[in-house]
This record gives C-alpha cells, structure tokens and sequence, in this order.
C-alpha cells in the first residue's frame, strides 16, 4: 500500500509496516545466525548495500539496522564488500576500489528468461501447442532452466526435464552449452559496457600488469 506521503507500506493484517521495519526483520534474522554460529552477541555491523543505492536508501537501510538492534557502523557497496573478503585482503587489511559499474537490468534471470524461450519454441514445435502465455507452465520450466546454468564442460548436455507445460504434455529434452550461448550473444554483449566504464572512471586499461 501507499502512504499519503508517497512512501511505501507494508499491511499484515491490521499492522502498518514500513519498510525499514520489514528489513530490520531480516537483519534480526541474520543476527541471531551470527549470534549462533559465533556464540556471543553481536551488536556491531557493516551492512552491504547495492552500488546503486541512493542516500535515502542507504539511511533507510542504516535505520533498518537500528531498529534490529545493531550500532552500524558503516554502510558498504557490495562490491566493496566483495573486493575485501578476497583471500589475502582479509590480512592485509587494505583494499582500494577504485570504480564500479553495472546493469541493474541485466542479470541472471534475463539469461533464464532466453533459455525458457528457446524451449517453449522446442515445445510448440514438437507439441503443435503455444505455452508462452501459460503462467504456470513457464512457472514450471524456469527451475531446470536454472540447474544447468552451472559451469559444465563444453561437450556436457545437461537434461532440462520440465514439469507438465499443457496437461498431460512434458517437454524432455537437453541443450549444449553452445546452443545456449547462441541464445543470448547480445546479453553477453552487454555486459562489456559495464566494465568498459568501470575501466575508464577508474583510469585504467585492459593491458595486463608488467
């Protein structure tokens, strides 16, 4: 729901949310985790936020933390984040992250969503049946789209074994890692921009350290 104010909210039954409330649940959540697995309380925290996130969502993400219970310390990008748990920057301390960039759309479900696409035409042309407006059919072939997006040799085919599409009607097939890459040249093409600018705001080139 939406308040008067423009902000969002959040109705369970008869209690309004905000969404800082609805975050602070998870960084609860998360804390009792931390708190199980280290057997002590934890009240300090650096929280990780997207790149992306302007200075409203990163208060609104600090009070989140607040309201869980957290003295947060610091509010991070992720890639920071993911540039100091790199093995070695954990002992050495130091980390420069000189720049960052991305498509905020595009990710792995655009590749799912090509896959998806490419096997409801395999449907259509071994079943005579269009399911490409069947929500739950679509449903069914997302998660074994997925199982075989992990790394695998070239020559693998791994099976996509999809749940009933039309009734009684099941797609059995398998896909190479070629064929896949053939379904989404432009998808892998955008992901160069990204990393072309996160080069050229960080003042750096592709050529390979001396």
């Amino acid at each position: 729901m939406e308040a008067t104010e423009g902000s969002s909210r959040v109705q369970r039954g008869e209690e309004i949310l905000l969404p800082e409330e609805i975050s602070s649940m998870v960084l609860v959540k998360m804390k009792e985790i931390a708190e199980a697995y280290l057997g002590q309380q934890v009240t300090n925290a650096v929280i990780t936020v997207p790149a992306y996130f302007n200075d409203s969502q990163r208060q609104a993400t600090k009070d989140a933390g607040v309201i869980a219970g957290l003295n947060v310390l610091r509010i991070i990008n992720e890639p920071t984040a993911a540039q100091c748990s790199r093995p070695g920057q954990r002992q050495e301390r130091r980390a420069q992250l000189k720049a960052t960039a991305g498509d905020t759309h595009l990710g792995g479900e655009d590749f799912d969503n090509r896959l998806v696409n490419h096997f409801v035409e395999e449907f259509k042309r071994k079943h005579k049946k269009d399911i490409s407006q069947n929500k739950r059919a679509l449903r069914g072939c997302v998660q074994p789209v997925r199982e075989p997006r992990e790394p695998c040799p070239p020559a693998l085919k791994p099976a996509l074994k999809s749940t009933p599409c039309m009734r009684a009607l099941t797609l059995y097939t398998s896909i190479t890692r070629a064929r896949s890459k053939s379904c989404v040249p432009d998808l892998f093409r955008g992901t160069l921009e990204p990393v072309e600018k996160a080069l050229r705001d960080a003042k750096m080139d592709k050529s390979p350290d001396p």
